[in-house]
């Protein structure tokens, strides 16, 4: 079955350096080291595991002064191995203003990248804010998808104030006023959105322009309801993510393969719902 992750961040240096203070506390969170790996070794793991990935840019630059992982770097990754990255994700800060804005027409232009990333909690922000309109229009108007955080986040988790970070930033709320101002605009919904669940649930179901991928989370966790769902009512709009490296490929396949879905929704989750909405 082919598998796409549709959440895979580079895990090298670069990135590292781009989760500026977060580090320690994301170290905390996952239990393990959080140290930077050659290119060679996460295109090595990515391939072993046999799916094809999808890059993700990040950039907290305004909140913190980290060094972005930028679209030009993820861009020239993925065109440096094909065979294992597939796309990329983009990304804009929208408190730079007018510079996001270029940005924007830079990345899918000149990078080719496939949408734009958004992680409101980190970023100081909700993608919902109404000084944001002229920056997702532009977005829109190139018909580029935008992928959004949901749910709470390890960045700053366990520190004081959590960094200054507010979880309602990435409420599903956001992502529902956001659907309704743009409805050419395709919207994906990254990782479960815990612990608003069942609010995800409820905008997935109705905005026909909002989607949802379900990575950063070990799939043993996910809620019963949500595996109704991802089975039932849902399963034309879910889609698979992992994190990458948040948790190995070994442990959230393994999770995933022992949910006991049909091999129906397994290939619509793995493949199907991402080639048909995304186009990969």
């Amino acid at each position: 079955m082919r598998r796409i992750d549709l959440h895979c961040y580079p895990g090298t240096d670069v990135w590292i350096r781009s989760q500026g203070p977060y580090v320690a506390a994301l170290e905390k969170y996952w239990s393990k080291p959080w140290v930077p790996r050659s290119e060679e070794a996460v295109v090595a793991e990515i391939r072993e595991a046999g799916v094809e990935a999808v890059l993700v840019a990040f950039d907290i630059e305004s909140t913190t002064g980290a060094p972005p992982c930028s679209n030009a770097y993820v861009a020239e990754l993925r065109d440096r191995h094909p065979g294992v990255f597939l796309q990329a994700w983009g990304v804009v800060d929208p408190l730079k203003g007018a510079e996001a804005i270029a940005e924007v027409e830079t990345a899918v232009k000149e990078q080719a990248v496939l949408g734009f990333h958004f992680h409101p909690i980190m970023g100081h922000y909700s993608v919902d804010d109404p000084r944001f309109n002229e920056l997702f229009e532009a977005i829109a108007g190139l018909q580029a998808p935008v992928l959004v955080d949901v749910g709470t986040t390890g960045m700053g988790a366990g520190m004081p104030g959590g960094m200054r970070a507010i979880l309602r930033h990435a409420h599903p709320a956001a992502l529902d006023a956001l659907a309704a101002r743009f409805p050419s605009l395709t919207i994906v919904a990254a990782h479960p959105g815990w612990p608003w669940v069942d609010e995800m649930t409820a905008v997935a179901l109705h905005k026909g322009n909002v989607y949802w991928e379900l990575s950063g989370w070990a799939p043993k966790y996910f809620p019963p309801s949500l595996r109704t769902d991802i089975r039932g009512r849902l399963q034309d709009k879910i889609m698979f993510g992992s994190d990458h490296p948040s948790m190995t490929y070994e442990r959230v396949l393994g999770e995933w393969d022992r949910l006991g879905f049909d091999e129906s929704v397994m290939h619509k989750v793995f493949h199907e719902n991402a080639e048909r909405i995304l186009g990969l």
